[in-house]
């Protein structure tokens, strides 16, 4: 059996309270063929008699660099495998996490990357949760609205990042963000349902130590890639860290008696900006978690090269019937339908001129329904359909594929729903 030679790359500095578990979990994997690269970028703690325990079996550079991203880039300049990953040196690796990820690539040798499930573990190593924004591969999520893959759990195809180019030196928060988005909009990116590594989180880590410096470079990074001024990702990380700073301010400035007010203005803060994320992750692409689909939805696939677009979902038997689909594609129209109660689907040749490019999909439906509440909890999502999958698929036989049309887009209908009814339950997860 073929193994592809994978080199993973640790940048450190100063990290000796925690390289040695990082250097333990890769040269502890069961998979035959790893290089494993240390860049250390001159540190004057314990790391260097740490890791010269490990000399033979592993390559210790140790020398000043520019930063994270550029001792990465580094490693990966030097690396030799045809699949490359970096592990921080804070950061552990699971068991078997390496043999996974290559035989991902082999059952799609189209990804340009694959990731998997995580978890956060504490300063002393114990697993406090599962990495809790994992979810399976959203293009469109992922460019303009979150960062959701684990970075200790990717890996990437050597062709892919001498195409797509290694990290941005230029960022120190948002690098490997910016990485999984070009090689998004270049190939595919599979996930892996299985465990592959772990987050430390303690005080004096980066991503808790950035601040407002670090909010402000994911809303540059965003701005690149999305063309919009206030991308949503920007609105949701830049609340999340100016709400905090701005009840640091509040404490600060009403000390003794004006205690009790601090904290009723504290607590307006903290919950208005929390409705205002919680409205940008989940309103903004219209396509919820337990797919149920909004008026409007947007999608985002690599280059289908040629393939075709193939939308599934299903109508349910109540409390809408009956139901227009208008679908857009790179801002043309491409398909309209007219949907009945139960599944549908819906193909969509991808004309030449687009084949080469990231597809942008918008879906616009014709009718809509407000469930009245759940277990007495309002609920005020507008919900049109169920939209289980938009993916690329090969091309079908000449003549099986759905035809583009030009038309009309539907006037939006409001179904007047209080309940929806015995045996229609729009908020439960398919």
């Amino acid at each position: 059996m073929h193994n592809p030679l994978v080199t993973i790359v640790t940048p450190s500095y100063n990290q000796g309270p925690f390289i040695r578990a990082t250097i333990e979990s890769v040269l502890a994997q069961d998979y035959p063929n790893i290089e494993y690269i240390v860049m250390d970028g001159g540190s004057t703690d314990e790391t260097a008699s740490i890791v010269n325990e490990y000399a033979s079996r592993l390559t210790w550079i140790s020398e000043k660099d520019r930063g994270q991203s550029h001792a990465i880039n580094k490693g990966f300049r030097m690396a030799k495998g045809s699949i490359l990953a970096w592990i921080n040196s804070d950061d552990v690796l699971l068991p078997g996490a390496v043999g996974k990820a290559v035989r991902a690539f082999e059952r799609n040798p189209a990804l340009g990357a694959v990731y998997g499930e995580g978890y956060l573990i504490d300063r002393e190593g114990n697993v406090t949760s599962r990495f809790p924004h994992t979810q399976p591969f959203d293009l469109w999520r992922l460019v303009y609205v979150s960062d959701y893959i684990l970075q200790q759990s990717t890996y990437f195809r050597r062709s892919a990042l001498d195409d797509v180019g290694l990290l941005d030196e230029d960022l120190h928060y948002s690098m490997d963000w910016d990485l999984f988005i070009r090689i998004g909009k270049r190939y595919p990116i599979g996930y892996v349902p299985e465990y592959l590594g772990c987050l430390r989180e303690y005080p004096e880590a980066k991503s808790f130590t950035g601040g407002a410096p670090r909010a402000k470079e994911i809303a540059r990074m965003l701005r690149r890639h999305t063309g919009m001024r206030f991308p949503p990702g920007s609105i949701i990380y830049g609340l999340d860290t100016y709400r905090r700073i701005w009840c640091q301010k509040i404490a600060a400035k009403t000390p003794g008696l004006l205690n009790f007010a601090s904290s009723k203005l504290q607590w307006f803060v903290m919950v208005g900006c929390g409705l205002l994320i919680d409205r940008a992750i989940h309103r903004s692409q219209g396509w919820y978690i337990d797919a149920w689909a909004g008026p409007v939805v947007r999608a985002m696939l690599p280059p289908p090269r040629d393939n075709e677009v193939v939308i599934r979902g299903e109508l349910p038997d109540c409390p809408i019937r009956e139901q227009c689909v208008v679908v857009t594609l790179n801002g043309v129209t491409a398909a309209r339908r007219k949907l009945r109660a139960g599944p549908f689907e819906i193909r969509i040749e991808v004309p030449v001129e687009f084949r080469y490019q990231a597809v942008h999909l918008v879906l616009k439906a014709s009718r809509f329904f407000v469930p009245a509440a759940v277990d007495g909890t309002p609920a005020r999502r507008r919900l049109c359909y169920l939209l289980r999958e938009v993916a690329l698929r090969e091309q079908p036989a000449q003549g099986s594929a759905v035809p583009c049309a030009s038309f009309d887009e539907p006037q939006l209908e409001h179904a007047e729903v209080e309940d929806p009814g015995v045996g229609c339950d729009p908020l439960s997860s398919p």
